[in-house]
């Protein structure tokens, strides 16, 4: 059925004169070798040189207009997912720099610390928000993969060379 539909949107496209079969085969085949070489992790992509040329094409794909990011319908992935962001520290909670304007991005970091000396009863007084900014992650780009149990295992990358 998946393959129906695919060859179905190649057909549809194709007759639009956008892309031929061999383009698309050719197309889901770099999509896969980009998939399987962002999954490397030990060591990452850039430690493989069979990765580096479909990996550098796709870097330089992607500053292109019209860039589609290439997929592996065979893995049933497509495009990956970009979290810029790396989690806050234990104790700190997820923060807006920009709260006033009613948008943002969930860049910093925020703990509510209690300045009370020991033993005052006065709790609200003594309250003071910290802020730092959020980490930033050095593989921000992810696939998930389903596993053949229905488990899924995320993968993080990056496109820096």
């Amino acid at each position: 059925m998946h393959l129906a539909k695919l060859t179905a949107i190649a057909t549809v496209l194709s007759g639009a004169g956008c892309l031929s079969l061999a383009d698309r085969a050719e197309a889901s085949e770099w999509g896969c070798e980009v998939l399987l070489c962002a999954s490397s992790s030990d060591p990452s992509w850039r430690g493989v040189p069979a990765c580096h040329p479909p990996m550098y094409r796709l870097i330089t794909a992607m500053r292109g207009w019209g860039f589609s990011w290439p997929t592996c319908p065979e893995a049933g992935t497509g495009r990956p997912g970009y979290e810029v962001y790396d989690d806050c520290p234990a104790g700190w909670n997820i923060g807006y720099s920009d709260q006033d304007h009613g948008g943002g991005q969930p860049d910093i970091c925020v703990q509510v610390r209690n300045t009370c000396p020991p033993g005052s009863g006065r709790r609200d007084d003594c309250q003071q928000t910290v802020t730092t900014p959020r980490p930033l992650r050095e593989d921000p780009y992810y696939f998930d993969i389903r596993h053949h149990d229905g488990n899924v295992t995320r993968h993080w990358f990056s496109l820096r060379r």
